[in-house]
């Protein structure tokens, strides 16, 4: 796979558009569509700011895969609003979004847009199985942070973080993660761990916050060395956080492999090329008949046809 690589974190996406467009935007039978054309208007200014050659929608086949919940339970657990005995619990959505998914998926097929969901994996694991395999530059789009260990400046793989839209971006590499958190994207899971994450219930250590997480990363260069240090009745490390470290050492066992995306995700085969025109005409203007599409769509046929 060569040319630039554009990576969509796509639920992260279509929840700040929905968010953030006004849900009187709506089909001509009043249904809400703000998060369908907010999202088609998101992608029209990636490309037209970014020019990737190539562009892959990534879904969340399973947002809260079985695996990483049996390593640790609390993983995501607030967000369920259903168990499900079988399959992937139901998520809390809003539930005026919860129906624009099914369209936004079928607009993206009928675009010709890559779309690629995979069983027992969250985009995040397909973002980071594309990376691993990409041969040239890759940007992934995302409002999630965790994805902030994929960057590389010696792959030229970087993420566009939304700060307002998608009109405005914080264009991570390395040195932006130096300088906002003392690590580089290959630490940044560490530190992730460390500090916890409330919102994917992670409880990380106890007293270990990001800066002293951070110090511990600086010190003793990843998780490893930071449990050897402790393990070391010679080391530097503070009889505080010795204890810290210790009594959170089952935690530490199993949480890199909760926080750290997958990069062997069973990939189907796709064409990810940026399309020039749509797959399906028909289609496409039967679902922009449909659900009132508009300008958004018309705008980003416009510059993926330039």
């Amino acid at each position: 796979m060569t040319g630039r690589l554009m990576l969509l974190d796509t639920a992260s996406l279509y929840f700040r558009a929905y968010f953030g467009v006004p849900d009187s935007v709506r089909a001509p039978d009043g249904t809400p569509v703000n998060a369908v054309r907010g999202l088609l208007d998101f992608i029209d200014r990636l490309v037209k700011d970014h020019r990737p050659d190539r562009l892959v929608a990534c879904m969340d086949a399973d947002w809260r895969p079985a695996w990483r919940v049996e390593l640790i339970p609390s993983y995501k657990a607030h967000r369920v609003a259903e168990e499900q005995p079988a399959g992937p619990d139901t998520e809390e959505v809003p539930d005026t979004l919860t129906p624009q998914v099914p369209v936004i998926e079928q607009v993206l097929d009928a675009l010709g847009i890559a779309r690629v969901g995979v069983p027992g994996y969250e985009a995040d694991d397909v973002i980071g199985t594309f990376t691993a395999r990409a041969d040239g530059p890759v940007d992934i789009v995302t409002g999630d942070r965790d994805l902030y260990q994929l960057v590389d400046d010696a792959r030229d793989i970087r993420v566009l973080y939304p700060i307002k839209g998608v009109g405005t971006l914080q264009l991570t590499d390395e040195a932006v993660l130096r300088e906002k958190y003392g690590v580089d994207g290959r630490g940044y899971a560490d530190l992730a761990l460390l500090r916890g994450d409330p919102s994917d219930g992670l409880p990380g250590v106890p007293g270990v916050g990001e800066k002293t997480a951070a110090k511990l990363l600086a010190e003793y260069g990843d998780l490893a060395g930071i449990v050897a240090a402790a393990e070391d009745p010679a080391s530097r490390i503070t009889p505080a956080q010795r204890r810290r470290l210790t009594e959170a050492r089952g935690y530490l066992e199993v949480a890199p492999k909760v926080v750290r995306v997958a990069g062997d995700v069973p990939l189907p085969a796709v064409d990810t090329a940026l399309p020039r025109t749509p797959r399906d005409p028909a289609a496409l203007e039967a679902l922009a008949t449909r659900w009132g599409l508009g300008g958004s769509l018309q705008r980003l046929l416009g510059t993926l046809g330039e």
